[in-house]
């Protein structure tokens, strides 16, 4: 999952828009007739070169197959791409926006929907969305607690996992309190982005997980809980953490590449990745040494999926359909699967496949350090979306004094 701190986008009281419904989701030959031609602005982040590969890839394919030509608009921060829709509803542009496909979660969709920012619902008559197991897989209809409706379609999966330099690090610590006692007895050898980078963030959710009494409130909205005494373990045990952290504290990695960079330059030991097959997918790619191994946590790891999303407004909103189509497919999913390109998990029922969309997935060697799927563990489902955006606002208060 990639993600920013999210706009304040309830603070305007705009009208809702009417969504341009230019054609019907459910006629996809009619889709198709009005996709090709058109040219997708797809928003999305930009800072993992792989990444950026594998999109220039679909962009081929899809102009290939369909005639629809993809440009990847590389983002820092989604929260750009919200505030540039926003923007155009601000100054009446309900139509022709200047973006077709987003790529988010979390608050930031949280954001949109409930600003009636979204085209839709469309993603449920996607020909390919019968792929996928939405009763076996709830990530896939349900956006950080808050109901998809249709109004995004899935492309990847996610669960937080640890890696570390197996040449350096015996036994890895597999509790959030043992991670703290391992960097004070080894300070400076670990460290996490700065929030609100989506993996510092993510560490934050992940430590209070294991740190609070009761998790309960964490999946209802922050107002509705006493923040100050859910929080609490959470800023004693960052109290502790930061002055032993990477640079103790005062200079924290920007992304999760930095993070490689890190480990790959032995000055950190341990990291996080939102991506159980990413440590094998730099070792394919000589970006990390062939020692590094992936843990996680005992009693679960945070996971997610990750959605594309069309803006009400947008120009080109069948062929956004289109693309978000091909995402779904065996073949757009199984390279992305693969570390050889990204290591990402698919969020397709493999199971259930076509005996030759199966294969190739079966014909994927997940690499050294990826773990089985048995070996991951309990998947925790994300808190609701206003936590993150309170403690990264709490953290940055506390702790954000960290500079590159």
């Amino acid at each position: 999952m990639i993600r920013s701190r999210s706009l304040a986008v309830a603070a305007l009281a705009l009208a809702a828009p009417a969504a341009a419904q230019q054609v019907d989701p459910a006629d996809w030959d009619a889709v198709l007739a009005a996709a090709e031609g058109q040219t997708v602005y797809w928003n999305a982040w930009g800072g993992d070169p792989r990444l950026n590969d594998y999109i220039t890839w679909a962009g081929d394919r899809v102009a290939e197959e369909y005639g629809v030509e993809v440009e990847h608009v590389k983002l820092s921060d989604t929260a750009t791409a919200v505030s540039t829709v926003l923007s155009e509803r601000s100054a009446g542009q309900d139509e022709d926006g200047s973006i077709d496909l987003i790529w988010l979660n979390g608050e930031n969709f949280a954001a949109m929907k409930e600003n009636d920012l979204l085209f839709g619902p469309w993603a449920e008559d996607l020909p390919n969305w019968a792929l996928l197991d939405p009763e076996a897989n709830p990530a896939l209809t349900e956006d950080f607690t808050v109901p998809v409706e249709g109004l995004e379609a899935p492309w990847s999966m996610a669960q937080v996992v640890f890696y570390y330099d197996s040449a350096r690090v015996d036994e890895p610590p597999t509790t959030i309190p043992a991670l703290l006692d391992w960097t004070e007895e080894n300070p400076g050898r670990f460290g996490f982005p700065q929030p609100p980078d989506f993996l510092g963030s993510t560490f934050l959710k992940q430590a209070l997980l294991g740190l609070a009494e009761d998790t309960g409130p964490l999946y209802a909205p922050v107002d509705e809980a006493d923040y100050e005494a859910v929080t609490a373990p959470l800023w004693t045990y960052m109290e502790a953490l930061t002055p032993v952290l990477w640079r103790q504290g005062q200079a924290y990695p920007q992304s999760g590449p930095a993070q490689h960079q890190l480990v790959a330059d032995g000055e950190i030991d341990i990291a996080i990745s939102f991506n159980p097959g990413e440590a094998s997918a730099a070792i394919a790619n000589f970006e990390l040494p062939e020692s590094v191994r992936t843990f996680v946590l005992d009693g679960g790891t945070l996971g997610n999926a990750s959605f594309v999303a069309i803006p009400y407004n947008a120009s080109a909103t069948a062929g956004a359909m289109v693309v978000a189509n091909f995402l779904l497919s065996a073949e757009a999913q199984a390279r992305k699967q693969d570390p050889a390109h990204l290591g990402v998990p698919t969020v397709l029922d493999v199971a259930d496949l076509p005996e030759e969309d199966r294969a190739l997935f079966e014909e994927i060697e997940l690499g050294v350090a990826t773990l089985a799927p048995e070996e991951l563990g309990e998947t925790l489902p994300e808190p609701h979306p206003s936590w993150m955006e309170r403690i990264e606002e709490d953290w940055e208060r506390r702790f954000g004094t960290g500079t590159p």
